[in-house]
């Protein structure tokens, strides 16, 4: 993630201040109050590398098709792009298989973080195992207060350093319209493409951009956004699968 947008985050977190339409903070990538865990518990999770570095999260769609976020993919050529698969790290085990292409949602905007989801297409298909094996998308957003779980390599505290194995933290779902009413500090900014996701005590942006949020075994969100330093008027905001399925399924 770039460092101005990091450390945007950073700094209207230290001193209380309002992010403007328009530089919405993206998530720089972290679970923190987690703990490690194993593939075998969250085998639709993969590492998205770019250049040889874990740069994303993605979840396993079918066995040529990642779900992963947009904003993961700006900038970049999939001949730069490779996933590992089937290991509890992200730098050793598991297969490593090349990205032949991507496609991002017509409708995301980097502004708004709306419609944050893309989909990666593999150069050769995933066999699927015990570590290997896709999830399913949400038909319908979760109820408020489900909890759900959140999966990633992010640096376990801001600036920190990024774990070798797999981390999880557990989160309960704040919905679309709660999420945007006073009860936060969010507003207008969450739209019917995004679902929040928060816990006491945890960081207000947790999971690995990109990566699953999951509950009752369906993929129910994609790591978008958040502002940090575990605010609790900030929860982590995700892409919204059920609102976006529609779109995964049709270019899947």
């Amino acid at each position: 993630m770039l460092k101005f947008v990091i450390l945007l985050s950073v700094v209207a977190c230290a001193f209380g201040a309002a992010i403007p339409e328009g530089l919405l903070p993206q998530l720089d990538g972290r679970i923190v109050g987690g703990t490690a865990t194993t593939i075998g518990n969250y085998p639709y999770q993969i590492s998205l590398q770019r250049n040889g570095g874990h740069s994303c999260g993605g979840s396993i769609y079918n066995s040529k098709i990642i779900v992963t976020a947009a904003h993961c993919l700006q900038g970049v050529s999939a001949s730069s792009l490779r996933i590992r698969a089937g290991s509890s790290y992200w730098n050793s085990g598991g297969v490593l298989i090349n990205v032949s292409s991507f496609k991002n949602h017509e409708g995301y905007n980097a502004n708004t973080m709306v419609n944050d989801i893309a989909i990666l297409r593999l150069s050769s298909a995933l066999s699927f195992n015990a570590n290997i094996k896709a999830i399913a998308l949400a038909g319908s957003a979760p109820n408020n207060g489900v909890g759900a779980v959140v999966t990633g390599w992010g640096t376990l505290k801001s600036g920190g350093t990024m774990p070798a194995q797999l981390q999880e933290v557990r989160v309960n779902i704040i919905d679309q319209s709660k999420c945007a009413s006073s009860s936060y500090g969010y507003g207008s900014q969450i739209k019917s493409t995004m679902i929040c996701a928060a816990a006491s005590g945890k960081d207000a942006c947790q999971g690995d951009s990109g990566g699953p949020l999951a509950a009752n075994n369906v993929l129910v969100g994609v790591v978008s956004w958040g502002i940090g330093c575990a605010e609790a008027r900030y929860p982590g905001v995700y892409a919204n699968v059920a609102e976006l399925r529609g779109w995964v399924n049709q270019n899947a």
